[in-house]
């Protein structure tokens, strides 16, 4: 697939306009506050993954409603039995749109840099591709359609992706009460949906160490409707196309989700990256992101600006950088948590 975005020059300067909702700090301040009425850990059980330098639990945490959420909690160890040195900072991933938290050998790169990792599953969601899921969503019975692009789409009380994130944000504080963890450096991580997630986020939890955001869903999301009909966006396009006269519910509900407000209320270093041939997350929404990162955080952050930075693959779709964008995600991180 060519490039067929904005030319490079014009995403570097794009700072799309967006329509946010007078309400979007009330309606997230509610949703959340909602969810914190309940501890967000509720169990943590070790597995037997066949691994020696790493240990492993099955977690159980609360995230929206209270609602059960299943992940992965990993941290390296010195020996079969024995336990690192001192709390380590804590990388919490997000997987991608369609994927479940699979196995837990799967994503072994963070615990092999010497973080702790908690990968969040997916709920309703793990049936598309990878090794399944284990959440079900309890609330996806609202109009809309069947992918979870669509669930709840007519209203912003019964969207997908109002539980998804709220899912996300507790995630992070399920992870701070999880052994050997320093609470004071939490990442948030993920490509795609996951990216998309992370930048949620980045946007809703004011303490947050660093934020790593790459070909994030969510982000520019009217442009990229009219742009293209790939993945999850396809999957709204399609429902509109049916169910006409929809669109001004769905565009309010989308717009209380939109990944480049939240980007706006975000205070954590960023590090971002996009392929500009990708048609399943267009890269003006990754720079459109990234361009707005921030701009409501007073443009300070430990005495000085906001620090974020972009990496584009001219030559890459939603694959991105793959394993060359990893590799500098695991530089710049070492960097900005002051880890050796």
């Amino acid at each position: 697939m060519p490039a067929f975005d904005l030319p490079l020059p014009d995403l570097e300067s794009h700072r799309p306009d967006v329509d946010e909702p007078d309400d979007f700090d009330a309606f997230w301040h509610d949703t959340l506050k909602d969810a914190e009425r309940h501890d967000p850990l509720v169990s943590a059980r070790p597995v037997k993954t066949g691994l020696r330098l790493t240990r492993t639990w099955d977690v159980t945490f609360r995230g929206f409603a209270g609602d059960p959420v299943r992940a992965w909690f990993s941290r390296p160890a010195q020996s079969p039995d024995g336990e690192p040195d001192g709390p380590l900072p804590a990388v919490v991933e997000y997987v991608g749109y369609g994927r479940g938290r699979g196995l837990p050998h799967e994503r072994l790169t963070w615990v092999n840099a010497g973080c702790a990792h908690l990968l969040m599953d997916n709920r309703g969601q793990g049936d598309q591709y990878g090794n399944g899921g284990h959440t079900p969503d309890p609330h996806a019975g609202a109009p809309g359609g069947p992918g979870p692009a669509v669930r709840g789409i007519l209203s912003p009380h019964d969207y997908h992706y109002r539980r998804l994130i709220t899912d996300a944000v507790r995630a992070v504080s399920a992870v701070r009460e999880l052994p050997g963890v320093d609470g004071t450096r939490v990442v948030a991580a993920g490509n795609s949906q996951g990216g998309g997630l992370a930048l949620a986020v980045a946007g809703l939890v004011p303490d947050l160490a660093a934020a790593l955001v790459t070909a994030p869903l969510l982000c520019g999301v009217r442009r990229a409707l009219d742009l293209t009909d790939a993945g999850p966006y396809g999957e709204i396009a399609a429902y509109l196309g049916v169910h006409r006269g929809a669109e001004r519910a769905a565009y309010r509900t989308l717009s209380y989700v939109e990944g480049i407000s939240f980007a706006r209320r975000a205070h954590a270093p960023a590090h971002f990256g996009t392929g500009l041939r990708d048609t399943v997350c267009p890269p003006s929404g990754a720079y459109g992101a990234f361009n707005r990162y921030g701009e409501l955080a007073g443009g300070e952050l430990r005495g000085g600006a906001v620090r974020k930075e972009m990496h584009a693959y001219p030559y890459n779709g939603h694959e991105g950088g793959e394993a060359e964008q990893v590799r500098r995600q695991l530089l710049w991180l070492r960097e900005v948590l002051g880890t050796s």
